[in-house]
């Protein structure tokens, strides 16, 4: 398939990352605009890992108020520079991690936050819940559910309220990519009335 300046374009409309990533995406892809969105996607990983270790110097504050005001979620993003956390599109990125954090309540950033003692209590009520399970398969359900207890307490690793194809992290990452910055959450709060 013939890969146009239109068809790079509209990937790059769509994608918001730098033409040449998209032209280069779509080559890879022969034309195909799904699979041109899928290996951006993964780019996107190696590039955020790139960045990992930069300094983070500006960012933005963001709140999201639902429900006739009972409940607010509130996120701080860092990012390099003023220019990246002035652009609209990143303000946008806060305000839907925000609106995220305010629905899913998340109460972990990363595997790292979690305390010893909140694993150790799960274990033990997965393992109360296992008991009258076969040796053989009690120890796999109980690691099953403490990984799936995890993943929706940890905010990284929940799937993205506006698209659960995609992750936070992976919201991230795509930004890192777009924006060409180290990106991350510093800190996020969920308030409610009850």
């Amino acid at each position: 398939m013939e890969i146009t300046t239109e068809l790079i374009k509209s990937l790059r409309d769509e994608t918001g990352v730098s033409v040449m990533q998209c032209k280069k995406a779509l080559q890879e892809a022969d034309g195909d605009v799904e699979k041109a969105k899928i290996i951006l996607r993964k780019q996107s990983s190696s590039i955020a890992s790139k960045k990992s270790d930069r300094a983070l110097g500006a960012g933005v504050a963001s709140a999201y108020t639902h429900a006739g005001g009972s409940v607010v979620g509130a996120v701080v993003l860092a990012c390099e520079t003023d220019f990246v956390a002035k652009n609209e599109e990143f303000g946008k990125l806060a305000y839907g991690i925000a609106m995220h954090v305010a629905a899913m309540n998340p109460q972990f950033k990363s595997r790292a936050d979690v305390r010893e003692e909140d694993k150790r209590a799960a274990i033990e009520v997965f393992e109360k819940e296992a008991a009258n399970l076969p040796e053989a398969v009690r120890t796999r359900a109980v690691e099953g559910k403490i990984e799936s207890y995890l993943k929706e307490r940890i905010l990284l690793e929940q799937p993205y309220v506006k698209d659960p194809t995609i992750t936070i992290r992976g919201l991230i990452d795509s930004a890192i990519q777009k924006f060409g910055e180290k990106i991350e959450i510093v800190r996020f709060e969920r308030l409610s009335v009850k």
